[in-house]
């Protein structure tokens, strides 16, 4: 838990009540949550975007929105899901999840595949949504650029967009360059040491972690191609909607944001996938819950090689 925003430290772990679903919910016994961005800006409060909802103290007193495990109890209206049933999706409306129950919309949740572990799925829905999303128009042949390709996205956007027949370079700092070619990158780049925008102009670059100015993005960009950002700081995503989509109508190159959907129907493909074999599943460390703190620390300090995990 915490109450103001701020580094790992001022996560606690507290005793409180097991929570109550409502009509429409259900009450989940967690196996394990993974983290991701979204779990760290909520934490730290940074970018401003992160204290939608709670400008000076945090909306919701628990993170963690990618929960795996079992339901316990059903609320009102609940006939898709049953007491037992072992389950996974993305909470990222009510978040909970580093906690030993955590109340969820049945509309967030799937049912998880035999195939899976608990810790497995609970990778799956965040990142697994962004990464089929931000390629989904990629084609054979195409240029493609990941930057963040290193961690929980960006792990399976590599793999996706190799299956679609992609040229792939994955950019990272330089302790993950052999972890993106072992993930099929045909090409990696060091950001600490090259610049990505001056290489030759790609298709698509999908950026998990924009920082840059947008035209550095537009040089990056063949003609005809395009750039999606997730996130980035403030700044950058207005520039990129704004000066960016200027720059796109003069150039014949598009610049936008990516506005992920949420949803089973965005990750339960790539979890069919990762049960078939077809994708793979990196977890890089998994934390018990009472270490909680330490494993966002790690994660914050954007070390890990594709996810880290949350067990109960």
């Amino acid at each position: 838990m915490y109450d103001r925003y701020g580094g790992p430290d001022v996560l606690r772990v507290e005793q409180i009540p097991t929570p109550a679903p409502g009509a429409g919910q259900v009450l989940i016994e967690v196996a394990a949550t993974s983290l991701n961005l979204s779990d760290w800006e909520g934490l730290t409060g940074r970018p401003g975007y992160a204290r939608l909802g709670g400008l000076r103290a945090p909306r919701r007193r628990v993170l963690g929105s990618d929960i795996a495990g079992r339901v316990a109890a059903v609320g009102s209206g609940v006939t898709r899901l049953r007491v037992g049933d072992e389950v996974y999706g993305d909470n990222l409306g009510l978040l909970g999840g580093f906690a030993e129950y955590a109340v969820a919309p049945v509309a967030a949740l799937a049912p998880k595949p035999a195939g899976l572990s608990f810790v497995e799925a609970s990778t799956l829905p965040q990142a697994g949504a962004i990464a089929v999303q931000g390629t989904a128009r990629v084609r054979r042949g195409q240029r493609v650029l990941i930057n963040g390709a290193g961690g929980g996205s960006g792990s399976f956007a590599i793999q996706l967009a190799k299956r679609a027949g992609a040229h792939v370079t994955g950019v990272d700092n330089g302790g993950k360059l052999d972890f993106m070619r072992g993930l099929g990158a045909d090409e990696v780049v060091d950001y600490t040491t090259s610049d990505f925008t001056r290489l030759e102009p790609f298709d698509l670059i999908l950026d998990l972690v924009a920082h840059r100015s947008v035209f550095a993005y537009r040089r990056a960009l063949a003609r005809g191609g395009r750039y999606l950002c997730v996130g980035g700081t403030v700044r950058s995503l207005l520039r990129i909607v704004t000066v960016g989509a200027a720059l796109g109508l003069v150039s014949g190159r598009r610049l936008g944001v990516l506005i992920a959907r949420e949803g089973p129907v965005f990750f339960e493909p790539v979890a069919e996938r990762c049960a078939a074999g077809d994708l793979r599943i990196t977890v890089d460390r998994t934390y018990p819950l009472q270490e909680t703190a330490r494993a966002l620390g790690y994660l914050g300090e954007g070390r890990a090689l594709g996810k880290v995990v949350v067990t109960v």
